[in-house]
Parts: C-alpha cells; sequence; structure tokens
C-alpha cells in the first residue's frame, strides 16, 4: 500500500489538472456532445457560471495533491465533486462512467492512505477546544 498511495495521488492529482486547465485553455480534442438528457443540467451548469467556479476548486486541488502540501484537505475538497461526476455519467452520460469510477478509485486510494487524518472527523462527540488548551497557536500568531 505504501507505493499505492503516491501513484494513487498523482495520477489523481494530474487528472484534475489536466481537465480543469483544458477547461480554461482547450487543448484536448473536443468531446462528441452529452445525451440529449444531460443537456439541461450542463446547459444550467455552465450558464450560471457554477462550472467554473468546480474547475477552479478542481485546479487547486490537483495541484495540491501533485506538490503534495494539503493531501487530505484537497481529498475532501474533491470528494463532493466526484461523487457528482460519477452520479451524472452513471444517470445522464454512461459513456463516460469507466474514467468517472477510475477518479472514484483514486480518490479511495488515496484518502485510504491518509485515513488518520480523518480519524477526528469520523469521531461521534468531540469537544471543542478552548484557548487555554492552544497555547502554541496564540504564540505563533502573535
Amino acid at each position: 500500500m505504501s507505493r499505492i498511495t503516491p501513484i494513487a495521488r498523482i495520477l489523481l492529482g494530474l487528472g484534475f489538472v489536466v481537465f480543469a486547465t483544458n477547461y480554461f485553455l482547450p487543448f484536448l480534442p473536443a468531446q462528441p456532445p452529452p445525451p440529449a438528457g444531460a443537456l439541461p443540467f450542463l446547459g444550467a451548469f455552465a450558464g450560471s457560471g457554477f462550472l467554473t467556479f468546480i474547475k477552479v476548486i478542481e485546479l487547486g486541488a490537483g495541484v495540491l495533491l501533485l506538490s503534495n502540501r494539503f493531501v487530505p484537505l484537497a481529498l475532501a475538497l474533491l470528494a463532493p465533486i466526484i461523487v457528482g461526476i460519477v452520479l451524472f455519467h452513471a444517470l445522464l452520460a454512461p459513456a463516460g462512467l469507466p474514467i468517472a469510477i477510475a477518479f472514484l478509485a483514486l480518490e479511495l486510494a488515496t484518502a485510504w492512505g491518509y485515513r488518520n487524518a480523518y480519524a477526528p472527523m469520523l469521531r461521534a462527540r468531540v469537544t471543542p477546544a478552548t484557548s487555554a488548551e492552544q497555547p502554541a497557536l496564540r504564540e505563533a500568531t502573535a
């Protein structure tokens, strides 16, 4: 598993950097038009500007993954995007489902490698820290 995590992280980062960059500076060959049922969804998504916002997040998270910085944060940002991609292809455009599932597998493999970073979020009850418990934080910011 020690080799799988960095490989999955790099492949996931590359995928998101390439596809997000292609949105802003098209360099990949044009894709065939999506099925008719997906057009209203894509029209609203792109017309509202929300797709641009998502592509900025994808690009930033992809760069974080490639630079091996803030990887748990990048994975947390990409998780809902990947779920949306998988559902879009499963329900509206099944031709792209294999690639979407590959991205999901890369996300899960990378997240599994960083599972210790997510352990605190998965506790049922957590008490908030008080300022007295964090003196190092105050000193570092003062």
